[in-house]
Order: C-alpha cells, then sequence, then structure tokens
C-alpha cells in the first residue's frame, strides 16, 4: 500500500519534477555548480520532502504547514528556472516548467482541502 505520501499525485509529480530539474541542471556552465545549479536542486528536493513530512504529522494543521512550505519552494524554484532561461542555461520549453505547473496546481488543491478541514 505504500506510505501516504506516496499515493499522492502532487507528490508523485513532484519527485518527477525533482528529476527533471537535476536533468535541467546538469546542462549548466561548472562555475553555476554551487550557485544557481545547488539553489534549484535543493528547491526541487523540497517539494516532495515537505510534503512527505507533512502527510506523517498527527496534526491536519501540521499537514497544512508543510503542504505551504513545499508550494513555497515550488515558487522559489520555478523563479530559478526562469533565472536559468534568462541566463540561458536552459531553454524555456524544458519539460520541467509543465511539471512545476502541474505540481503547483495539485499543491493549491490540496492546501483547499486541507485548510478546510
Amino acid at each position: 500500500m505504500g506510505k501516504p505520501h506516496e499515493r499522492l499525485d502532487a507528490w508523485k509529480f513532484a519527485m518527477r519534477l525533482v528529476k527533471a530539474v537535476y536533468e535541467m541542471s546538469s546542462t549548466f556552465p561548472p562555475d553555476e555548480r554551487f550557485g544557481l545549479t545547488q539553489q534549484m536542486r535543493r528547491a526541487a528536493v523540497s517539494v516532495p520532502s515537505n510534503l512527505a513530512e507533512g502527510a506523517g504529522r498527527n496534526h491536519v494543521k501540521e499537514y497544512v504547514q508543510f503542504i505551504g512550505i513545499s508550494r513555497g519552494s515550488l515558487a522559489e524554484l520555478e523563479t530559478q528556472m526562469k533565472l536559468a532561461v534568462m541566463l540561458n542555461f536552459a531553454p524555456k520549453d524544458h519539460f520541467a516548467f509543465e511539471l512545476a505547473d502541474r505540481t503547483g496546481k495539485l499543491l493549491t488543491g490540496l492546501h483547499k482541502k486541507w485548510s478546510k478541514a
């Protein structure tokens, strides 16, 4: 049956997003290894990680808080992805953008659902 977070579509898409961000950032210039590359990867990893942590908590209020943290990390990541495009490190049509958009919609749905609980 798996862990509670593993059943969430938001978590599944966020995991795919992490992989896409790692692929995208692997082509960045070597001098960005400790700059934008690392920042993007940390933000990406934070999205599913915080969902998992929130799903493992005992109270709905805590779960909603961690969903919010995931949403914040996603917003940070989307900004960094746009910077990567602006700096010509990544194409504007990279599939990571689509995954980020879908993940954001799913996180917003989760937040709305559990905020009312």
